[in-house]
């Protein structure tokens, strides 16, 4: 049986929620220019991040800001490299100007769901982001082929689940434009985090939804009861950037 497990969620969006979700989580996954964020938006996110001992993680999107990164695009491998670097070198430069460090990648939204399937289209990713920097982890939904790609890079992989997103038969997110897709009573949203709690190694919350701190709370004292303390996953630079020993990281204090 699991122990703990990590809890993200996805910040530096421009949403109001940022500093209350914060505290409750373990690792929170940045916007970095792609479908929101910019210089500003994410150095006052890794810095509110690095004050309550949350990890960083990159939130790099198809460049659609108009539709929130949740629109597929057909890029050339040439594109799709220029956006995602110029995404991982902006919140890397703010990272590196406070002398912390960015743990992960987590892709979003159409990128995200895309990756899970294409073989091809992870396998790039993958394959970016150890080009960029092989200690970062690659965070993607659980059994997907962007975790299979990452593992075949050499990455340290972090299998992903969502406690309030419905799932399809196929182990796929029900798209978002399909009632029941977000489940938003907290009673499903628990009950779900705590059956895909034994699955994955990090649990989503959206920070775009107002109901994420409700929700946040009853996952943090469900998971306490069920004897799981929510921790960050193992950063292996922890001692180089003087981040937190990894067997004191995120000690859930509900």
């Amino acid at each position: 049986m699991k122990t703990h497990l990590d809890l993200n969620a996805d910040l530096g969006e421009g949403y109001p929620f940022d500093a209350q979700l914060m505290p409750l989580i373990s690792s929170a996954n940045i916007a970095c220019g792609g479908h929101a964020g910019d210089v500003d938006s994410i150095r006052a996110t890794v810095r509110l991040a690095h004050r309550h001992g949350v990890r960083i993680g990159a939130h790099p999107s198809y460049p659609d800001r108009e539709g929130f990164g949740r629109k597929s695009m057909t890029l050339t491998p040439s594109q799709l490299v220029f956006s995602l670097t110029a995404q991982l070198w902006a919140i890397k430069a703010v990272s590196i100007e406070d002398g912390i460090s960015v743990a992960y990648v987590k892709p979003h939204g159409a990128l995200y769901n895309d990756a899970a399937r294409d073989s091809v289209l992870a396998q790039q990713i993958a394959q970016l982001i150890r080009e960029i920097d092989p200690d970062l982890a690659l965070m993607g939904l659980a059994g997907s082929e962007l975790v299979k790609a990452g593992r075949n890079a050499g990455l340290q992989v972090i299998e992903e689940g969502f406690a309030d997103r419905a799932y399809l038969s196929d182990g796929s997110l029900m798209p978002r434009d399909q009632p029941g897709a977000v489940l938003e009573q907290i009673d499903e949203v628990v009950v779900q985090a705590l059956a895909l709690s034994q699955r994955v190694d990090s649990l989503c919350l959206h920070g775009d939804n107002p109901a994420a701190i409700a929700q946040a709370h009853a996952i943090r004292s469900a998971l306490q009861k069920a004897g799981i303390r929510i921790n960050a996953y193992a950063n292996p630079r922890d001692a180089i950037v003087g981040d937190p020993a990894l067997n004191e990281v995120i000690a859930d204090d509900d």
